[in-house]
């Protein structure tokens, strides 16, 4: 090919790596924990923490009888790392986890990490087994007549691979004879291809079980928004933060989000009735299709003969998310109440109750009046935020009013260690009516930058508003501190002094959440005010195994949100993108500031067409084909105007999984 021709390659390059996705669920780059000074918790923290001491039966041993419940052997705290020599996860980062909580630690929270940090391999059941604590979910094991069922593989290759061998050391060989995914978020099946490949299991005749929907939305989600909700997610999961008592301590549904090598599986048996029997090795499972619950492809099963129930992530020991904090769209509250009633329903003779978190419940009368009050619980919610937005109060005079009436509050498995009444009551009022709350000055405000330098003015000045902060902290009025004053750092972004208070109100904040994403999100706003951004690194060759079985529509989906409008200002473009080894040719129409893109026979108008293996796109994506590998390989091709399809380059915005979140 002329040079010409090997520019454009070049330029594939660039697109290829712009459009790359972060794999999975709840998951976000690796960066080294960063050290900030931290505050000390105030008198007004440690009031409010103890307040947690006085309200809640702390010293309820229930929930620690049962996470101890079975355990054959506790799990080691080695730390794992990648074949690149990256580590992924180190339980001993939480050894500080003993004793009374600290000042500036929930009290609840520390109770519920102190739980987290039971691990190890665990009987359920006479033939029921669960791994738990060597990734944010658990894996289960079920004893079939020639092996092991397995239901969830952890998030990635390095855990699952660290689990199976320390459930072999116990229980002889794991030969699998099938697998399940209970749900489409990656700590549920990302390990997988550390376990079994596709030739595998047809080959060994293995199913491997999923909900209807389960490729979709397993492989979609985060694709199109994946550096929105990357970033995110860094808040989230208190990715930036250190392991300490003034650091990240708990998510809530586990320890942590693990970052590693991600894989995915094609499911070969799919559950799409809303019951559905059937054996697997001899084991008998009523399978129950549960979509547009806690993920939008998820199932949950029974096992008659052991009269155990999986209840995936439909049922946990916290309140989950309506919407989780990282963005993604809301689940109906009242959808997810109403599967539970229907669980409830069937289980007439359940004595056995484990989910893909935390730990088991046993006995019939305690499992039901558990999965009653989760139930309860998330209708609540719902009938609750709606009849006051029916008497026209808004989402935060909602989210300020709500409280879980005292029969379910003082329940910890409905505390809101990982999703809040706060924020699920504002998903609800979102889910029914959207962004606008009906009061005309918040029909078109201005962007934070410009109403942020005008409330400066209007208060008097960065120095005046300094002064009244101050006077605010010293009553404990952390909310309105931080409200105020960023404010002031969006007017002011070198404003050392806003910035150092907005940074102590927010790590107060942080100190007094019961929930882990809250205390982390406080957090990683305080460390960023003080420590700038840091640098997030995630190595794509973790994803390589998951990248692989996306969907190539979805790359398109990616393309089509990089299109920047201003640039494309009146273009028109037709491109034809052949992936040989697939045989899918897309077609991609540039039109009015907008991509449009089909599977479709290749377009004879086309201005230029692209020809290249899905396989040298994911190499070429991981950053592990370059220029030189390109310029010789007869697995791409270019036809056509070159200047046309430099030009589509051009049209495409830069990616920014970093931007600011704290500062403008």
């Amino acid at each position: 090919m002329d040079n010409k021709a090997g520019y454009a390659q070049h330029k594939i390059i660039a697109l290829l790596l712009a459009v790359a996705v972060v794999s999975g669920c709840d998951q976000s780059p690796n960066s080294s924990p960063q050290s900030a000074s931290s505050s000390a918790a105030s008198q007004f923290t440690i009031a409010s923490n103890r307040a947690f001491v006085e309200n809640l039966d702390l010293d309820n041993q229930q929930d620690f009888e049962d996470a101890r419940r079975g355990m054959v052997a506790e799990a080691p705290n080695a730390a794992l790392t990648s074949e690149s020599g990256v580590q992924v996860w180190d339980a001993s980062a939480y050894d500080f986890i003993v004793g009374e909580a600290p000042d500036t630690v929930n009290p609840s929270l520390w109770r519920q990490a102190k739980l987290n940090n039971i691990r190890g391999l665990f009987k359920v059941d006479e033939g029921i087994y669960q791994l738990r604590g060597f990734d944010l979910a658990n894996t289960s094991l079920i004893k079939s007549d020639s092996g092991w069922i397995l239901v969830d593989p952890l998030t990635t290759l390095e855990t699952t691979e660290a689990a199976m061998a320390f459930a072999e050391q116990h229980l002889g060989e794991i030969k699998l004879t099938g697998v399940i995914f209970t749900h489409s978020h990656i700590d549920h099946f990302g390990g997988v291809l550390s376990l079994i490949n596709a030739q595998q299991a047809a080959d060994n005749t293995v199913p491997i079980i999923a909900p209807s929907g389960f490729m979709q939305e397993a492989t979609s989600e985060n694709v199109i928004a994946g550096p929105a909700m990357t970033r995110r997610g860094t808040y989230m999961f208190g990715n930036s933060l250190p392991r300490s008592a003034t650091g990240h301590v708990d998510a809530g549904l586990g320890k942590q989000v693990v970052y590693g090598s991600t894989s995915i599986l094609q499911p070969t048996v799919v559950i799409d009735q809303p019951e559905m029997a059937m054996t697997v090795d001899g084991v008998e499972f009523d399978f129950y299709n549960m979509p547009g619950s806690e993920a939008p492809a998820e199932l949950t099963f029974y096992l008659p003969e052991h009269r155990a129930f999986c209840g995936a992530e439909v049922l946990s020991h916290v309140m989950h998310n309506v919407l989780t904090l990282r963005g993604a769209k809301v689940r109906d509250a009242l959808l997810w109440s109403d599967y539970i009633g229907q669980s409830i329903d069937r289980l007439d003779d359940v004595e056995v109750f484990f989910n893909s978190h935390h730990w088991p419940t046993w006995g019939h009368d305690r499992i039901i009046t558990q999965m009653e009050q989760q139930q309860d619980m998330y209708k609540f919610t719902h009938d609750q935020t709606v009849r006051l937005a029916n008497l026209g109060y808004t989402p935060r005079e909602i989210a300020e009013r709500l409280k879980l009436p005292e029969s379910l509050a003082g329940n910890f498995h409905l505390r809101g260690y990982y999703g809040t009444l706060s924020h699920n009551s504002k998903a609800v009022y979102q889910h029914y009516f959207g962004w606008y709350q009906g009061n005309p000055a918040q029909l078109n405000p201005l962007p934070p930058e410009q109403s942020s330098l005008r409330y400066v003015e209007f208060m008097g000045g960065a120095e005046a508003i300094l002064e009244k902060a101050s006077e605010s902290m010293q009553l404990g009025e952390y909310r309105w501190v931080a409200e105020v004053l960023n404010h002031l750092v969006f007017a002011q972004p070198d404003n050392g002094p806003a910035k150092r208070m907005l940074a102590e109100a927010y790590q107060q904040l942080g100190y007094q959440s019961e929930s882990g994403p809250w205390r982390d999100i406080y957090l990683s706003g305080a460390l960023e005010l003080l420590s700038g951004t840091p640098d997030q690194y995630y190595d794509p060759v973790f994803a390589k195994a998951f990248v692989q079985q996306v969907p190539l529509v979805q790359f398109m989906k990616a393309l089509s949100v990089r299109l920047d409008g201003e640039k494309a200002e009146g273009e028109r473009l037709v491109l034809n993108v052949l992936f040989t080894d697939q045989q899918q040719n897309f077609v991609l129409t540039v039109r009015n500031s907008v991509m449009h893109y089909k599977e479709s026979p290749a377009a004879a108008n086309a201005d230029v067409s692209i020809a290249l293996s899905k396989n040298l796109f994911v190499d070429i994506l991981l950053g592990q084909a370059g220029i030189q590998q390109l310029l010789t390989t007869d697995e791409l091709a270019v036809e056509g105007s070159v200047i046309k399809l430099l030009k589509f380059f051009s049209l495409l915005g830069e990616s920014n999984d970093n931007f600011n979140m704290v500062t403008p």
